[in-house]
């Protein structure tokens, strides 16, 4: 049976996006989101919990981000976890996990904004699900929640 890496989130941008080409001019845009839980201890006081998170975006959401996304902005993003590791030059073994963003939606009030559109984008499903085959090679658009078997 296949496994399922999906991550949803909810969070307020840390830093402005860090917008960089790779070659062949892929974009390729990587920001620190922060999440945060807010729950009542034993003694009924609120405590919030914040979780910081790596999240890499690649070609139009990557620009999109750099161009609309600022410190502080409200987005909901969703995608999957991956875990890089390497040597560092003192041949220390370092790991980072990331949360690769297929589908990204500000959420930030329009009145903060005025100039920035409403959008809702979303990475090619082709590019999202790259190691689904259908019989003739493309990725149906009619499949409805009905459909899914789950």
């Amino acid at each position: 049976m296949r496994g399922v890496n999906r991550v949803v989130l909810i969070g307020n941008l840390g830093k402005e996006p860090d917008l960089q080409y790779l070659e062949g001019n892929i974009a390729v845009a990587k920001f620190p989101l922060a999440t945060t839980e807010t729950y009542k201890d034993k003694n009924g006081a609120l405590v919030s919990q914040t979780e910081w998170h790596t999240i890499v975006l690649w070609r139009g959401l990557a620009e999109l981000a750099q161009k609309y996304l600022h410190k502080g902005s409200l987005v909901f993003i969703e995608g999957r976890i991956r875990t890089r590791n390497w040597e560092d030059k003192d041949k220390n073994r370092r790991f980072s996990t990331e949360i690769i963003g297929d589908n990204l939606v500000m959420l930030d009030k329009r009145k903060e904004h005025p100039d920035q559109p409403v959008v809702e984008a979303a990475a090619p499903e082709a590019a999202a699900f790259p190691d689904m085959s259908f019989e003739n090679g493309t990725i149906p658009t009619n499949i409805s929640k009905d459909d899914l078997p789950f």
